[in-house]
């Protein structure tokens, strides 16, 4: 005699379907051309984004801390130099943030350049 020990378990629709979504968020994911042309385009926008705001915080920081310098006793440290370190600090400052940008645009340029072979071939992929 054969001893058959064990559980069964039956899932409804709703439970089904849910175990289905979970296993899909664990299989490999196959990237369709248009999710890919998608991405692709994405990347050189991020990329100019990123500089631009590093840039331009980092900019306007630097305009804060020469305002600090110039108008508060912060810069009393300096004595009578910190008038002109403030003005010194947030005039380069102001350079920066105007500097942002014409990089973001250098830079989007750029990217797009490069990235250029690869979108046009999966456009002309797409269009067929």
């Amino acid at each position: 005699m054969e001893n058959k020990e064990g559980f069964q378990f039956t899932y409804s629709a709703a439970q089904q379907q849910e175990v289905e979504n979970i296993r899909k968020k664990y299989l490999p994911k196959e990237e369709d051309k248009m999710e890919q042309l998608r991405r692709l385009h994405a990347i050189p926008t991020r990329k100019a984004q990123t500089a631009s705001l590093i840039v331009g915080i980092i900019g306007a920081l630097m305009m804060g801390t020469g305002m600090s310098f110039a108008m508060t006793e912060l810069g009393s440290a300096f004595g009578s130099l910190s008038m002109v370190i403030g003005i010194v600090v947030g005039t380069m400052g102001m350079v920066l943030v105007a500097l942002a940008y014409p990089l973001y645009n250098r830079t989007l340029k750029k990217e797009r350049e490069k990235i250029a072979p690869q979108i046009l071939h999966l456009t002309e992929e797409l269009l067929k």
